[in-house]
């Protein structure tokens, strides 16, 4: 059995890291997390900035794929979230996720075996 290397999550992001982690600008996520209240709660610190719970930043790369990658508006977005079974969203956002992570590596393999 393949040793798994085991990675603590963090309790809090800040909107910097979500921004980093989706490819999008901080006001992007401020703007998402505020029109999507209900499902992206970030919690705030004393000074006030936001602090995202792995659970907010999984909404947000769902919130992504809708809008960016599907096209969809955001009230479509918002409705396609409230009416999705538990779960199932989630997991397609996941696995869009990985495919494209292998696709990178395979492209980067493609590269070195060009030079």
């Amino acid at each position: 059995m393949p040793y798994k290397e085991y990675k603590p999550e963090k309790l809090y992001y800040s909107i910097g890291e979500v921004a980093q982690m989706l490819g999008e600008s901080t006001s992007l996520v401020r703007f998402w997390s505020d029109t999507f209240s209900e499902f992206v709660r970030p919690e705030r610190n004393r000074k006030g900035n936001r602090r995202f719970t792995p659970s907010d930043v999984s909404n947000l790369r769902i919130i992504h794929h809708l809008v960016k990658d599907q096209k969809m508006t955001l009230d479509g977005a918002a409705a396609r979230m409230k009416n999705a079974r538990h779960g199932e969203l989630d997991s397609r956002t996941e696995v869009i996720g990985r495919l494209r992570g292998i696709r990178e590596t395979l492209l980067e393999i493609s590269k070195s075996l060009d030079s």
